[in-house]
């Protein structure tokens, strides 16, 4: 047998979906064989995976045992003379497998071979060629060296930024995202070190093939896209620990001496400085937008006060109260309506910004209207305060899209314009899924490989940067009927900037992309439709609950009278007080659907005692309450249901 692919699996089925997709038509003209080794994924990956591909060769652990051991376990089943590790987040073109074993039939020192990788939206992965991590690249690296002098054979070292990225050459490490390895190599050298749990075993290995005498190539005649961001969770303390303690156990069990007490010093200095910048991002994600909201809220109306004191009522003495108690109170509750509609969540909308004001200044002002006569101030200085603030929030978060501070979420009411590249019949899989998804993206239409194929088609693949131009296209849905996934790999990479791609091979049940190496990519398929998983939503269903339970106490006189058993009414209150119970649930146990707390009503608006539906019709219940979800929709059915309050 010619090649061996392993593939390591842990919770990204749908991307691993469309790896095996492209790895099985790279095969074709190959005697290859498919390992699949699942480390213990909790989303599914066995009844999802496991009937698509009846060729693959699935190993599925009960518990996770890391990335060198699981490839270390398929590797004892391989057959084939050549071995890949593959990652599952990665999409091979056609000729990749056979591009590669050509070049080891020519290069007879060849010990193993990278290859020229791509992110989703075709920007080259730097991680595709690097050096051994010495103790002067690191600090380079670490320092921030690298990235001001990104070409420089001496600053920019690790990535080896001074080789094109274009040409074959001779590195030091390859990346375990893809590594083909002659099994002859693999017998003299060893395979994975099973004591790297994560990372750092691919370091490992190609410093074990140099020293045995044979050279790792970086092969550029090739290209894959590695979305990256969905293998790895990057940016947490974990990774930062993780991924610094495998260099660490790189140096000692290499290097020795003063050398390697250089090393572990700048490692665990970079652990440090690494950790303190992960906590200080996660934080200012978490709380240093609000605080910075919350500021300029507070400048506005003090620049709004003076100069509405200096310039429109000269003649009134504003209390000094207003600075010290009104104005911070005022940005307290603007921030808590901003909270709930979601403006703090991931990701950036003007919609939401424009939301949040219209619901800020509306609290503002009926509760400035509630104010006592000796208390009051202006209400000019209220609203034109939350004008100026507004103005300057926008404009702040503008410039944090710029210096890609914020990333910018299209507002999803239809303006996001999408393009998909196939056929007829893809055509119709992919706007299907996306209707059963609950996508809101505006589908302009389907771009073919040749104007002659079909009149029906907004244009050809050669026109796509012209569509681009002419219309606010902000995404782009390549499917693998009409273009082999070489070509789709090559079109991705002529984009401009801005777009976000996905990927669907033929027959598959999703699409997939990541706009970033960085972050975790994203994937649609037709169960991920449920509104009810929406952070602003589970926020929005706790605060519901606990304002209405809130509500009956303070009126508990009432619920004594028109309740039937007002003590078992107000058990059920106290446990939605307590987070125990939600108000409305599901009518039927399930595991397909989001998890919420037991409810005292069901989505049919009765409780679970009540409900004598055929059992179909409550499952159809929690479907349509799960994908249409608001907190409008709980309050009306909380109305609806009143009587049944105290089942």
């Amino acid at each position: 047998m010619q090649l061996s692919v392993i593939i390591v699996n842990y919770n990204v089925k749908y991307f691993l979906e469309q790896c095996l997709c492209s790895v099985l038509k790279a095969c074709k003209n190959i005697e290859a064989e498919i390992i699949v080794v699942d480390n213990n994924s909790t989303d599914g990956s066995k009844e999802f995976l496991s009937p698509k591909f009846p060729l693959v060769h699935f190993t599925w652990n009960s518990v996770n045992v890391g990335f060198a051991k699981a490839n270390n376990q398929a590797l004892y089943q391989a057959k084939g003379n050549y071995i890949l590790f593959l990652n599952p987040d990665t999409i091979v073109p056609e000729d990749c497998l056979e591009s590669c074993i050509s070049f080891f039939e020519s290069h007879p020192n060849a010990g193993a071979l990278g290859i020229r990788m791509i992110d989703g939206t075709g920007k080259f992965l730097k991680e595709s060629k690097r050096a051994f991590p010495s103790p002067l690249t690191s600090l380079f690296k670490l320092s921030g060296f690298t990235k001001l002098f990104p070409h420089s054979k001496i600053f920019a070292r690790y990535h080896l930024g001074h080789l094109s990225e274009k040409e074959n050459h001779e590195v030091d490490v390859l990346a375990g995202a893809y590594m083909m390895i002659p099994g002859k190599v693999l017998d003299k050298t060893g395979s994975f070190d099973d004591t790297f749990f994560m990372y750092g075993e691919d370091v490992d290995l190609s410093y074990r093939i140099q020293k045995a005498g044979y050279k790792n190539y970086y092969f550029a005649e090739s290209t894959i896209i590695h979305f990256k961001g969905e293998s790895t969770k990057k940016g947490s303390l974990n990774y930062v620990r993780m991924f610094y303690s495998a260099m660490s156990l790189f140096v000692n069990k290499h290097y020795s001496g003063g050398r390697a007490g250089i090393f572990n010093f700048l490692i665990h200095t970079g652990i440090f400085l690494r950790a303190i910048l992960a906590l200080l991002g996660k934080l200012f994600k978490k709380i240093g937008l609000p605080l910075l909201d919350a500021a300029i809220i507070f400048m506005s109306f003090w620049c709004i006060k003076y100069l509405w004191n200096n310039f429109i009522r000269q003649e009134v003495n504003y209390s000094p109260n207003m600075l010290i108690i009104a104005f911070p109170v005022f940005s307290i509750m603007f921030l808590i309506a901003s909270y709930y509609s979601g403006l703090y969540d991931k990701g950036y909308k003007q919609s939401q910004l424009n939301r949040s004001t219209a619901m800020a200044a509306l609290v503002l002002l009926s509760g400035y209207a509630l104010l006592p006569e000796s208390v009051r101030f202006s209400r000019g200085i209220l609203l034109f305060g939350i004008v100026m603030a507004f103005i300057v929030m926008s404009m702040l978060r503008q410039v944090f899209v710029k210096w890609n501070l914020l990333s910018k979420i299209e507002d999803e009411d239809g303006y996001r314009q999408t393009i998909v590249v196939a056929g007829e019949n893809d055509f119709v899989n992919v706007t299907a899924l996306m209707h059963k998804a609950g996508m809101p993206e505006k589908v302009l239409g389907r771009v073919n490989d040749s104007l002659t194929s079909s009149s029906k088609a907004l244009g050809s693949i050669h026109q796509l940067n012209h569509l681009i131009k002419m219309y606010p296209v902000k995404e782009i849905i390549f499917c693998e009927d009409i273009l082999t996934f070489k070509e789709i790999i090559a079109a991705v990479q002529e984009l401009p900037p801005g777009v976000s791609n996905k990927f669907h091979a033929s027959g598959s049940s999703s699409f997939v992309g990541s706009d970033s190496k960085d972050v975790s990519g994203e994937y649609v398929t037709a169960t991920n439709k449920y509104t009810i998983t929406r952070p602003v939503n589970k926020r929005n269903k706790n605060l519901l609950d606990f304002v209405v339970a809130l509500l009956f106490i303070l009126t508990f006189p009432i619920h004594f009278i028109t309740q039937k058993r007002p003590f078992r009414f107000f058990k059920n209150v106290f446990f939605v007080l307590l987070m125990q119970k939600t108000w409305i649930g599901y009518a039927v146990p399930s595991d397909k659907l989001p998890g919420i707390k037991k409810g005292i009503l069901t989505s049919t608006t009765l409780p679970v005692a009540v409900n004598d539906l055929p059992i179909e019709s409550l499952i159809l219940s929690d479907e349509w309450y799960a994908t249409y979800y608001s907190a409008a929709t709980d309050f009306k059915k909380i109305v609806r249901g009143y009587k049944y309050l105290s089942w």
